[in-house]
């Protein structure tokens, strides 16, 4: 196709080849909402840098990722294509993803080892009412710059090449027909210079959103939002010549279009060579080599949350007698989740097989016990006597990888009811009870978390996911995965995230009854049961000794936070530091906390280090009530510790 394209073409103009490269392409590394909680940036980066390795072997130079909406809402299946909630973190991974799939400078995306990135899906795709994918977007514009731009905004200024348009509508205008999103903020107030392409069909989509008569006027209406390319949809090949013609489309806009796309075409290098990424024996040399499978445990690792440990359930010692149940116990296409590239089954190594592993093949007891939601009791009897014969059970449970990613919305998000069954008679047995989860979201846990011992959130941990699994479990590795969503208490508080706004009438945690003030009758607090930022540790990790300093600027010097963190516990162990801040009076309503700096720290047992923060004017900016961005005189609050819960706080005033 591409020597036909740049050999028998009056143009001469090579092709672009995208795919859906999400989270890895042969190898395939975990869902990018579990790999948001390692909080790795290097290791989110160089998880990119080996997707495109692995694409460009397959004769790719475009990807459609990274994914950078901003979400709040569990019900959404396309968080786990995401990084979560928190708008701060979101933009630092936008910007490590970029980088490892176009490079960290300009001229590396002309070489042979990048490729075209495409920040997406602007803008807000995020944020749908209901939960429900596809559906209406109402944000007012302070919320739409403040929580849900600075992703992409983060990725064009780290120099993403492309940009897709969302499905939805904001203010009652489809973003494929947005000149605000795609002329206004995109081109002119951030400066992009490369292109834009429909999501697919996205342009034929303006017809059923009511905005446009006929195909024909979608594509009119596209054109003046500035899409410059038309995926899939097939509108622009049937329609754009007859526009043209008919004066209903200017053919200086045209050109302009097609400039902005062979820029981008210049700029990856396919002028200079426009069959670089056809090298017929690079598979065989990149695929699944021995670098790319460890990079994607360890990212596995990493990724994994623990979010309960009590009885001492694990880490589980050599020599143990395990009892392996649940549906997904030695399931394989299951642990690559959505969006799975070119990942196959037959490469994966299920838990099981990881298990086997590490414990030894004489150690590991496996049935099935269930499947992922058909109503078949038959296996219960078989899972009760292996949890009974062994000395510890974990069971693999959760969602099937189908039931996330695109067009995956759910009105429940509980593991399904067969499988709660299957977890109610297996602890029936007394012997510790570790859950592993496999899903997509966050899940309502409320049940489970007062039957199991242990709780390991694993994600979809791709295809190194039964290595990883085993290397968590047995301690090899130490969980130092934090979440990036908030996890409910029960889909009623949804949506639900931790930088929320204190309303006139603030449920306060710890003071007993409180009936008017912004709560649920029928849920006796208003908090979540694992907060944004949570994740245990097979150590403890103690917070002391906050400093801030000055305790009063007039902000021409940043503020510098320092605390010091103490591992406390017998092993060595990671700790994801957090820093919060809080603006307690504006001229608008500020959230009660935001993420404004983090530092991953690994420390011996017994050892100490402190952590430094910058605050910066622009870290305790927002758009004030005139829609200017900046600082405003005042008090704040600053916590610092290992969630969003942290206690440990200080204070500064900004004095003008």
């Amino acid at each position: 196709m591409q020597r036909v394209a740049v050999e028998e073409t009056r143009m001469h103009i090579p092709l672009l080849f995208g795919y859906d490269v999400i989270h890895g392409m042969k190898t395939i590394f975990p869902i990018n909402l579990g790999m948001s909680c390692s909080w790795d940036l290097q290791g989110i980066e160089n998880s990119a840098r080996v997707a495109a390795r692995e694409a460009i072997a397959s004769g790719l130079n475009w990807t459609f990722s990274p994914m950078v909406d901003i979400t709040r809402d569990p019900r959404w299946g396309r968080v786990s294509e995401g990084s979560g909630e928190d708008t701060y973190l979101g933009s630092l991974i936008a910007i490590a993803m970029v980088q490892g799939y176009q490079g960290t400078t300009p001229e590396a995306l002309a070489s042979d080892t990048t490729i075209l990135a495409c920040v997406k899906h602007f803008a807000a795709y995020g944020a749908p009412e209901a939960g429900r994918d596809y559906n209406t977007v109402d944000l007012t514009d302070r919320t739409l710059r403040e929580t849900y731009l600075p992703p992409y905004k983060a990725a064009v200024d780290a120099g993403v090449g492309t940009v897709m348009a969302a499905f939805n509508d904001i203010d009652a205008v489809p973003a494929h027909a947005s000149q605000y999103l795609m002329q206004q903020i995109l081109r002119k107030e951030w400066g992009f210079n490369g292109f834009v392409v429909s999501d697919f069909t996205g342009i034929n989509e303006l017809v059923p959103h009511g905005v446009a008569a006929d195909s024909s006027l979608a594509g009119q209406l596209a054109i003046e939002a500035g899409i410059n390319m038309d995926l899939q949809g097939d509108v622009y090949h049937r329609f754009l010549k007859w526009l043209v013609e008919t004066g209903m489309v200017p053919q200086k806009q045209v050109d302009i279009m097609c400039a902005e796309v062979l820029r981008v075409k210049f700029a990856l290098g396919l002028f200079d060579d426009p069959y670089k990424y056809h090298d017929l024996q690079a598979a065989e040399k990149e695929f699944y080599k021995p670098a790319n499978l460890a990079a994607a445990r360890d990212m596995a690792c990493k990724s994994m949350v623990l979010l309960k440990n009590d009885k001492e359930a694990l880490p589980i010692a050599a020599g143990k007698k395990i009892a392996l149940i649940g549906p997904f116990a030695d399931a394989r296409l299951d642990l690559l989740g959505s969006w799975y590239g070119q990942g196959q089954a037959d490469k994966v190594v299920s838990i099981l097989t990881g298990l086997k592993e590490r414990f030894g093949a004489d150690k590991v007891i496996y049935t099935k016990g269930s499947e992922p939601d058909k109503d078949d009791r038959s296996g219960f009897a078989a899972a009760l006597n292996a949890a009974r014969s062994a000395d510890k059970v974990v069971m693999a449970v959760g969602h099937p990888g189908f039931w996330s990613g695109e067009a995956t919305s759910l009105t429940s998000i509980r593991i399904p009811a067969i499988q709660q069954e299957l977890i109610q008679e297996v602890a029936q047995s007394g012997k510790p009870l570790i859950l592993v989860l496999l899903n997509g979201r966050p899940l309502d846990l409320s049940w489970e978390s007062t039957v199991a011992d242990a709780i390991v959130e694993a994600w979809y941990p791709g295809t190194e996911g039964g290595h990883a699994v085993a290397d968590v479990l047995s301690g090899d590795f130490n969980p130092c995965g934090k979440l990036t969503m908030t996890f409910p208490r029960n889909l009623g508080q949804v949506p639900i995230h931790y930088d929320a706004k204190n309303t006139g009438r603030p449920y306060t945690p710890g003071q007993g009854e409180q009936h008017y003030v912004s709560r649920y009758l029928n849920e006796p607090t208003a908090t979540p049961l694992y907060p944004f930022g949570y994740g245990l540790s097979y150590t403890t990790f103690e917070y002391s000794d906050l400093k801030v300093a000055p305790e009063k600027t007039d902000m021409k010097q940043p503020v510098a936070v320092t605390v010091t963190v103490k591992n406390t516990g017998k092993v060595r162990g990671t700790e994801v530091v957090q820093l919060y801040v809080r603006d307690l009076v504006a001229s608008v309503t500020r959230p009660t906390r935001q993420l404004k700096g983090f530092e991953r720290v690994t420390l011996e047992p017994g050892e100490s280090r402190e952590v430094s923060f910058t605050i910066t004017s622009d870290a305790v900016g927002f758009y004030r009530q005139d829609m200017s961005f900046g600082y405003e005189p005042g008090d704040f609050k600053v916590w610092a510790g290992g969630s969003s819960d942290a206690a440990l706080e200080g204070s500064f005033e900004i004095t003008k």
